[in-house]
C-alpha cells in the first residue's frame, strides 16, 4: 500500500501545536487602511481550528 501524502494547501495553510491546530485569520491579506489598529491586532493574535473541523483537517494533513 502506498504512502499517505498530505495536502499540501492544507500543509502551508495549517500548523500542528501541542494540543490544537493552528490557522490564520481571514481579512488579514490586503485594504488594510480602513481597518483599525485595534481590529488587525485582533486578526494578529493566534485563531485555532474549532472542534468541529479537526477530524477533516487532520485527515488533509496525514495525521490519522
Amino acid at each position: 500500500m502506498p504512502k499517505m501524502k498530505t495536502n499540501r494547501g492544507a500543509a502551508k495553510r495549517f500548523k500542528l501545536k501541542k494540543n490544537a491546530i493552528k490557522r490564520a485569520a481571514a481579512f488579514k491579506n490586503h485594504i488594510l487602511t480602513k481597518k483599525s489598529p485595534r481590529r488587525k491586532a485582533r486578526l494578529n493574535a493566534p485563531h485555532y481550528v474549532h472542534s468541529t473541523n479537526l477530524d477533516s483537517i487532520r485527515h488533509l494533513l496525514c495525521l490519522q
